[in-house]
């Protein structure tokens, strides 16, 4: 079987696994589900989101990169990474749904950012075998710096709970610290990286990538305080965050505008609803970014932070609105996996579950604001992840369909 179309179908299976516990958090929440803790299906849904589904994939593409300018050989190197990460993130499937935070599920947490590390040593070491100043190099480069640095998240978080020292403010600046990274760190640059390899031959277009880089890169680091301003932030450090903000908002214009200027190009490179999808996913990050400014305000910043359903609606558009919305679009654009009409009207229902889901999530939000309840929403909530499962299902199903070149290339 073909390498790629192997570990892109095992990764389409963990995003629908992803979907189920969504589905089982949605159903206790509407109905009953007594026997299951949802504190533990909620942080088995959060670990195995970022690592079984999101860093699975972004590790599969990134080796399939390396193949494209390395050879084929390249896959057998990083064949136990894959293993390994998998075997991790479902071991963190299973843990925390057992247990929640405790022995196992630790263990399982700590070697799945032990092998992250793996995979950022093997690959900046295989891009320094690559000639050449090539500017998506600079975004994968610091893809595994940010993914290496959010780590420190988890394991401030071990720490406290080891020496029972755990704040709330210091327990949830950890877990936005390891969030902050992973969301606008490694998938944001890993993502960007790829997409600047497909622009490799327009030298313009190069160009303000690499100015887009040196914005984004700076102002990553101190963004991470947008998440926290509701603990003590000097006058100076204030500023930096709007100076952050302001480089994010160039930085992405001047993306937009190289992807204008060259719509002929884009779309004989990127092809059929795969492009209508990364186009979704450009809105969700204008969107984000939006909110992002709009957080600059500590008022604003503390009153939306204190209230669930808008922290779970801007996670979730990020995660899904932005990043599993881009990656699924890469891949069928790029034809990686054989586009079918059973494949598309999958992601096509996926993302009407995500836009739904969104819209009923804001609504939520608002009604929070004013302590007021909406009649009926987490039964609607509830259909939103029938939806999306559903979608995923039905993609997964595409994507298992026997294809052309399935007996090519080992996966060994």
């Amino acid at each position: 079987m073909n390498f790629l179309l192997h570990w892109i179908r095992i990764s389409f299976f963990n995003l629908l696994l992803v979907s189920f516990l969504g589905f089982l958090l949605r159903y206790k929440i509407a109905f009953s589900l007594p026997w299951l803790d949802q504190k533990n299906v909620l942080h088995s849904h959060s670990h195995f989101a970022f690592s079984g589904w999101v860093t699975q994939v972004l590790m599969v593409l990134l080796i399939y990169y390396l193949s494209r300018k390395l050879g084929d050989k390249i896959f057998a190197r990083y064949r136990w990474i894959l293993y390994a990460n998998l075997s991790t993130s479902y071991g963190m499937l299973v843990s925390f749904i057992v247990q929640g935070y405790a022995l196992y599920s630790i263990v399982f947490s700590t070697l799945s950012i032990i092998v992250s590390f793996f995979f950022a040593v093997y690959f900046w070491s295989d891009l320094n075998k690559i000639p050449g100043a090539i500017v998506s190099h600079l975004w994968f480069r610091w893809s595994l710096i940010f993914s290496v640095i959010s780590a420190f998240g988890p394991f401030s978080l071990a720490c406290q709970m080891m020496a029972k020292t755990a704040s709330q403010d210091w327990y949830l600046a950890s877990v936005y610290y390891y969030l902050h990274f992973q969301y606008n760190g490694w998938f944001l640059f890993a993502g960007i990286g790829l997409l600047a390899d497909q622009f490799a031959g327009l030298e313009a277009v190069q160009r303000k990538l690499r100015k887009a880089f040196f914005l984004f890169c700076g102002a990553c680091i101190p963004a991470y305080f947008l998440s926290v301003l509701w603990l003590p932030v000097a006058a100076n450090i204030y500023y930096l965050l709007i100076a952050a903000v302001i480089a994010q908002l160039i930085g992405w214009a001047l993306i937009l505008d190289a992807v204008r200027k060259n719509m002929s190009f884009i779309k004989q490179q990127f092809s059929g609803f795969g492009n209508v999808l990364l186009i979704l996913s450009a809105i969700a990050f204008t969107i984000k970014l939006i909110l992002q400014t709009g957080s600059i305000h500590p008022g604003l910043s503390q009153l939306s932070y204190g209230f669930r359903p808008i922290i779970i609606g801007y996670l979730h558009l990020v995660l899904l609105g932005v990043t599993t919305i881009f990656v699924i679009g890469y891949i069928l654009s790029l034809r990686l996996i054989r586009v079918s009409k059973v494949l598309t009207l999958g992601a096509a229902v996926f993302v009407a579950g995500v836009i739904i889901n969104e819209l009923l999530l804001m609504v939520q939000g608002v009604a929070a604001l004013k302590y007021q309840a909406v009649p009926y929403i987490q039964i609607f909530l509830f259909g939103a992840a029938v939806i999306l499962m559903l979608g995923l299902l039905i993609m997964f199903i595409g994507a298992m369909k026997r294809q052309v070149g399935d007996h090519v290339t080992p996966v060994s």
